[in-house]
């Protein structure tokens, strides 16, 4: 298992409308092949700032499975708009932790 994590930085004034959007979005992430779960965090300290953790099983059905689909289409345009500047999309993979040999 993989995470992808989006640190999204929204236009000021619009968290409201992008929490609405994102709703009607995250349907189409869980229905992918190869999802996992998913959470969208708000930031306490900065207005608008937003944090997009999805587990995936591999960096493939992100990269090709998600974002090579027709669905990611209509993702983008639900939040796309949202977003100054665009989002860093980066991936991790645990090294430590309950349940790890040495976590």
């Amino acid at each position: 298992m993989i995470i992808e994590i989006a640190q999204l930085q929204v236009r000021p004034g619009q968290g409201a409308e992008f929490e609405a959007a994102f709703a009607s979005a995250q349907r189409i992430i869980s229905a992918m092949p190869g999802y996992l779960g998913h959470e969208l965090q708000r930031c306490l300290e900065r207005a608008d700032h937003y944090m997009l953790l999805v587990r995936w099983q591999t960096v493939e059905h992100h990269e090709l499975g998600f974002r090579k689909s027709a669905e990611y289409q209509e993702w983008r345009r639900l939040l796309h708009h949202f977003y100054d500047p665009f989002p860093t999309v980066l991936h991790y993979e645990t090294v430590a932790g309950p349940g790890l040999q040495g976590g």
